[in-house]
């Protein structure tokens, strides 16, 4: 069941994902991942959400079937996808129409061929054939109480081709009771302006309702999706993070965040555009997808700064560097500490922290100092926050955070003549006045290592317990390639509620790992909220 939406029906905001978007190469949704993605999706407070094709799978039937009984949508109507009779039959004999029907669905969206090649060529019937199917398919939905979209297949290659048989499909499903009609890129290959031009003239000559569909072959989808509504189209249809066939989709974000910020239209319930960044990783965790981290409004690096120029401005103003308030759509400012820091990147920085500087000119020239010459050396702040914010936090006290001492570590690892092998490291360390030395195996020496420090610690800090390594990535640094050559590290590390990377250096990678987890179990406990040791 719906609740009544405080927005009017003026705009619709149509998502895709469930199907179109499903189609991406690596995707394969399984019905509880399409039931998550529907509650994300009815969360943010789209008004349509496409959700398959009932009677084409037994998945898509499911999905129907368990989402009407599952989810109470607050904001989103459920939406089923089909296609127009087939020819020489009528809509109330069609088996898929009729499923359309029993997916319980009250809107309705029907593909039609508008290209006059394909519906010769791929439907194998006539042109006048082709419109008695859409209106014969649309009527019929419409007399059994449905409301009911259609998307016009290849319409912009189909209008190059034979723009008047294009405009009278529109205008046909207009006339057979079709709220929206919706012009289809489906090949992804048009412009902005072509795009404008096009939808001008079909609204222009046909007087129907548009909405606009389109690929992004060209790099140009959410564009092409902004140039349609310039034109006058009222309906978009996206997909999450543009997920899609070949290169994807419209991506549903950057579409919402423009039509809300940049053109003023309330296209979402209050206060859900706050919740977009959130939306976009909850549903890339979802279809096991990692987050592109340079996606416009939601990306980590879409609000990250990293010049010392970029830096000094924004200490003045941050909207000499930001088009908009990142908290706006729910994401962060970051300053990205690098050798290109300067004293206004460190001073940012340190207060984003939660680091004071006291506005000690010497400290912070201290700082920019230490981190030139450690990222000389190989070291990368701007991808290992939390061994920065240790050592800000060494500058700023004088000495380092300590938990604890190390005396000695190994790690060793056994070929077996059976072709088997062992790991096993050893670690010997002082804790709150205690000696520790701890053993254990692992499925590496590294992850033994892990285990090792884990074992020997937890003892006297419990807190340890809830930490899990997540990521770990190795780098040969350029240019000193070779069995002497240097070896980069980066951490990531959990502890159920949120995430910190560590970055270590070394001339081979065990080393580097053991920096690399020495800073991650120590800003782990700093995180806690344990107090050094002295």
């Amino acid at each position: 069941m719906t609740e009544t939406s405080e927005l009017d029906d003026s705009f619709h905001v149509f998502d895709t994902t469930l199907r179109d978007g499903a189609q991406r190469e690596g995707i394969n949704l399984t019905v509880a991942d399409k039931l998550a993605i529907a509650r994300h999706l009815d969360d943010f407070g789209v008004g349509f959400i496409e959700g398959g094709w009932p009677g084409a799978n037994p998945r898509d039937t499911e999905f129907f079937a368990r989402a009407q009984q599952e989810i109470d949508f607050r904001h989103a109507q459920l939406v089923a996808f089909g296609s127009t009779r087939r020819a020489g039959a009528t809509a109330a004999e069609d088996p898929q129409v009729r499923a359309l029907l029993e997916s319980g669905a009250q809107v309705i969206t029907l593909v039609a061929k508008s290209h006059d090649r394909h519906v010769e060529l791929a439907l194998r019937t006539t042109l006048d054939e082709n419109l008695a199917m859409v209106r014969d398919t649309v009527s019929f939905l419409k007399e059994q109480g449905r409301r009911v979209f259609v998307d016009c297949e290849h319409f912009f290659d189909g209008y190059r081709a034979n723009p008047e048989y294009a405009k009278s499909v529109v205008r046909t499903a207009s006339e057979a009771g079709a709220d929206v009609v919706i012009l289809c890129d489906t090949n992804g290959g048009m412009l902005p302006a072509q795009i404008q031009a096009v939808v001008s003239t079909v609204l222009a000559d046909t007087g129907a309702r548009l909405g606009i569909h389109t690929q992004d072959d060209t790099g140009c989808a959410v564009a092409n999706t902004l140039a349609a509504v310039d034109a006058g189209a009222t309906h978009v249809q996206c997909t999450a993070n543009g997920y899609g066939e070949r290169v994807g989709n419209a991506n549903l974000f950057p579409v919402v965040a423009a039509l809300e910020l940049k053109y003023g239209k309330k296209v979402l319930p209050e206060g859900r555009l706050r919740e977009m960044t959130r939306i976009s990783h909850a549903i890339a965790e979802v279809v096991n997808l990692t987050p592109s981290t340079h996606q416009p409004y939601v990306g980590l690096s879409a609000f990250a700064h990293k010049a010392g120029l970029h830096a000094s401005a924004i200490k003045v103003d941050p909207d000499l560097y930001q088009h908009i308030d990142p908290e706006l759509v729910g994401n962060t400012m970051r300053m990205l500490v690098s050798d290109m820091a300067g004293r206004a990147s460190i001073e940012l920085k340190g207060k984003e922290l939660g680091v004071d500087l006291g506005g000690d000119r010497e400290l912070v020239g201290r700082v920019v100092e230490r981190v030139k010459a450690r990222e000389l050396e190989g070291y990368t702040y701007e991808a290992a926050d939390a061994s920065f914010e240790l050592l800000l936090r060494t500058e700023v006290q004088g000495r380092p955070l300590r938990y604890f001492e190390v005396e000695s570590w190994r790690a060793i690892v056994e070929d077996r003549p059976d072709g088997s092998h062992a790991n096993e490291a050893t670690v010997k360390l002082w804790a709150k006045g205690e000696r520790i030395v701890a053993t254990a195996e692992g499925n590496g020496p590294v992850n033994a290592l892990d285990r090792a420090l884990r074992v020997g610690l937890e003892k006297i800090y419990p807190q340890l317990a809830k930490l899990e390594l997540v990521d770990y990535k190795v780098r040969i640094l350029e240019g000193r390639h070779g069995t002497n050559s240097t070896t980069r590290v980066l951490i990531s590390t959990s502890d159920g509620a949120g995430e910190w990377s560590t970055v270590g250096v070394a001339e081979n990678v065990i080393a580097a790992s053991w920096q690399a987890l020495e800073d991650a179990y120590t800003y782990g406990l700093l995180r806690a909220g344990v107090d050094p040791a002295e």
